[in-house]
């Protein structure tokens, strides 16, 4: 029970945002839920023999024998029907923006066009996919329903997830793609810092902290700096120079929350390189070039224009919330323009993003890189400049030349 609830915890950290996110899909009854329950080892799906048993997608952070930290989603039948039936299946096709790795569940009797085109889909969309047969221990193999999937080169095996026959094997090519999957970069700040350097944190304690916690971000960054055999120091934003005072070496770094950036960079010498926590995720999770250069979209709004604001999380929003009043204000107070912004919260972007001038994205702390690349491809199909809090910030504010200075791959030029 330790070591599980230990593999549960890590998996938990780890697979919600860093892991390999795998994706079930497939029609009604074809065996998703058992496929999960079978490869897990445990109940964790509910299985039913009425069709449609699973609605919404469900998530569930799990640690897969010889594969590690993964989220694996249930989700609904693809072939679901009706007009909640079809809500059904857009929450489905959703989960394909989060996810790296897609495992189709069919039979032989049921194998038609719709998983045909569910696999080409997953393909064009760029996933990994690979397809299980399920239910060979009552059904014969049938070549003729393997040919589209040769033509395609995708993947495929036979297993039985009642009686367990080619668990072990399936298991073994989830282990075999997975391992080839790049889910995110293995660190935050390791390319821009050396074993034994200083990095200074500068962490405002606000109404947007979780008492008695950090946000998961400084966290995060507080731990890939020990990861990398560097020194943190970490400091509210009025301790800063009496903290840098104090230094014998000066830092390599100093990363700060994105909305002390103006104080901080007046506190900290020139020659000290300077950039913030969300700067570092809009990197991790994202394509810092694509949002430096959506910044420049702020320049052109014009009175009446729409911004939206994607928040990746649902988390309470304060009197002075930074996404929804900060961010807005200062943007505003920059252009001398009546900019209108909406806010478009939590997993799903469900906005006609067409109707928008500029996105500015939260750092994505919550979600994984997949699904904020899924988010950033979705912006440039809909012809809508795309940046980050951070980024945005800095550029009304007058700093985004130094805070982006620290990374090799931005064309400061531009």
């Amino acid at each position: 029970m330790i070591v599980q609830c230990f593999y549960e915890r890590r998996a938990k950290n780890a697979g919600d945002t860093a892991g390999l996110h795998i994706g079930i899909f497939g029609r009604r009854n074809a065996g998703k839920s058992s496929f999960i329950n079978a490869i897990t080892g445990q109940q964790i799906a509910i299985v039913d023999a009425t069709p449609g048993t699973t609605t919404d997608p469900v998530g569930k952070a799990m640690e897969i024998r010889g594969l590690g930290p993964v989220f694996i989603y249930d989700t609904a039948g693809i072939d679901d029907e009706g007009e909640l039936g079809a809500k059904r299946v857009a929450r489905t096709r959703d989960i394909i923006k989060r996810i790296n790795l897609a495992v189709v569940i069919t039979t032989y009797i049921g194998y038609n066009s719709s998983d045909d085109e569910l696999i080409k889909e997953l393909k064009e969309s760029g996933k990994e996919v690979v397809v299980f047969f399920n239910k060979i221990d009552v059904e014969a193999k049938d070549e003729q329903k393997e040919k589209p999937l040769k033509e395609m080169s995708i993947p495929y095996f036979s297993l039985s997830c009642t009686s367990g026959n080619n668990i072990e094997e399936a298991r073994q090519i989830l282990i075999k793609i997975g391992s080839k999957i790049t889910v995110e970069n293995a660190t935050i700040i390791g390319d821009l810092i050396s074993s034994g350097d200083f990095v200074v944190l500068v962490v405002p304690v606000d109404l947007g902290a979780p008492k008695g916690r950090l946000i998961l971000p400084q966290v995060q960054v507080i731990r890939d700096v020990l990861d990398n055999d560097a020194i943190p120091v970490v400091v509210k934003e009025r301790e800063l120079q009496f903290a840098m005072s104090k230094l014998s070496t000066k830092p390599a770094l100093v990363i700060t929350d994105s909305q002390v950036i103006l104080k901080v960079a007046g506190d900290v010498p020139d020659d000290i390189k300077l950039s913030t926590f969300s700067i570092l995720f809009s990197r991790l999770k994202g394509d810092l070039s694509e949002f430096v250069k959506g910044v420049k979209a702020i320049d052109s709004l014009k009175d009446g224009d729409k911004v939206l604001i994607l928040e990746a999380c649902t988390h309470h929003s304060q009197a002075d919330d930074i996404g929804r009043v900060k961010i807005p204000r200062w943007i505003r107070q920059y252009t001398g323009k009546n900019i209108e912004f909406e806010v478009n919260a939590g997993p799903y972007v469900d906005k006609d993003l067409k109707q928008y001038k500029l996105a500015i994205a939260c750092g994505g702390c919550m979600i994984n890189r997949q699904e904020m690349l899924s988010r950033i491809a979705d912006c440039r199909s809909a012809g809508v400049p795309i940046t980050n809090y951070g980024i945005a910030i800095s550029y009304v504010q007058g700093v985004l030349k130094r805070v982006i200075e620290p990374f090799r791959e931005i064309d400061k030029d531009n």
